[in-house]
């Protein structure tokens, strides 16, 4: 019926159009970014291609070569040519290759270089990952600022294959949060996704999450209401990818499954130990097994598998971000006239 009535109001293609869009927002409520079911070399054009990261290489360079790299200017001949490449000084796995060669495209001059690994890739101490060949002139002043950037992104990938590998076994997937480094956002959480990890929110207009500072401010009898009208005009209006609810206790939890399928998309357990997220996950099973869980708050290396045995189907770790170090990488090169 429900199908019938709309091949009469907006005709077959519409209704077809409609349908695709309620699936797509379906396969969204099911805690799956659409960045997620990118592979990796598209993620890259997405993420590491934006704008905001165009402007945070520009930085990038900008900060360290200031009014020039005197050393470079006044010892090294404009002949010198150098060949090498950038190796790893220690083991984990490979992020930001392509910004390197962004850099090197901007900035290198005449310098050729090519990639002897693949970013998500697992490396050894000592493994080249960048061969170049190139004016010195050209490839010194931007050493320490590819080697920080690779180093960083590196890092955070690497941390996140940790998570990822201690949550093998069980059924939730580890995503990451907004907790990035001011300015490295979309190469951090590309970082994550090389790392095997999941993506949360980009920014705050990419879906609707309603936190405690939210809910603070609505009335504690209607808020499950104002939330389901909220998330409908959010949808109708900004197209968010999904809407995502926190609470911070069982009442609140038992407010939001008592809204209708639908109205949200997943349900964040805020800091909540052990014990409380196996009744959460109970409660939901009885009252509405399809909606996703999402367990935050203080999760670290130590106890993401604990909190992944729950039952719930995602854990966000800022950690991932927040407490990743960075990977140290070297550039070696033999210089010729």
């Amino acid at each position: 019926m429900l199908v019938a009535g709309l091949l009469r109001w907006r005709g077959a293609r519409s209704a077809i159009w409609l349908l695709l869009f309620v699936l797509l927002r379906y396969r969204a409520g099911m805690g799956v970014s659409d960045l997620d079911r990118l592979d990796l070399p598209e993620l890259a054009k997405r993420l590491l291609g934006s704008p905001l990261v165009a402007r945070m290489l520009d930085l990038a360079i900008d900060e360290d070569l200031g009014r020039g790299d005197v050393t470079t200017e006044l010892l090294v001949d404009a002949r010198a040519v150098g060949k090498g490449g950038i190796a790893a000084r220690e083991p984990g796995v490979l992020a930001g290759l392509p910004l390197l060669e962004v850099i090197l495209r901007k900035r290198g001059g005449a310098t050729r270089f090519r990639a002897t690994a693949v970013d998500g890739e697992r490396f050894v101490a000592g493994r080249t990952v960048l061969e170049l060949e190139g004016p010195l002139r050209a490839i010194l002043p931007l050493e320490r600022t590819m080697l920080n950037i690779l180093g960083r992104l590196s890092g955070v990938a690497t941390h996140a294959a940790r998570f990822v590998e201690a949550t093998a076994g069980t059924k939730a997937v580890v995503c990451d949060t907004r907790k990035t480094t001011p300015g490295l956002r979309h190469a951090e959480k590309y970082a994550v996704r090389c790392g095997g990890g999941s993506l949360h929110r980009l920014d705050l207009s990419d879906a609707m999450l309603v936190k405690d500072n939210h809910l603070a401010a609505l009335d504690p009898a209607g808020f499950a209401a104002r939330i389901e009208q909220a998330a409908a005009k959010a949808r109708r209006e900004r197209a968010v990818r999904f809407v995502e609810v926190e609470v911070d206790s069982l009442a609140q939890l038992d407010r939001i499954l008592e809204l209708p399928p639908g109205a949200v998309d997943l349900v964040l357990l805020d800091n909540m130990n052990l014990d409380l997220l196996r009744e959460a996950v109970r409660r939901r099973d009885a009252a509405r097994p399809g909606l996703p869980l999402e367990a935050s708050g203080g999760v670290t290396l130590e106890s993401v598998a604990e909190v992944a045995a729950t039952g719930v189907e995602r854990v966000a770790c800022g950690a991932l971000t927040k407490d990743a170090t960075s990977i140290d990488f070297g550039l070696d090169l033999e210089t010729s006239a």
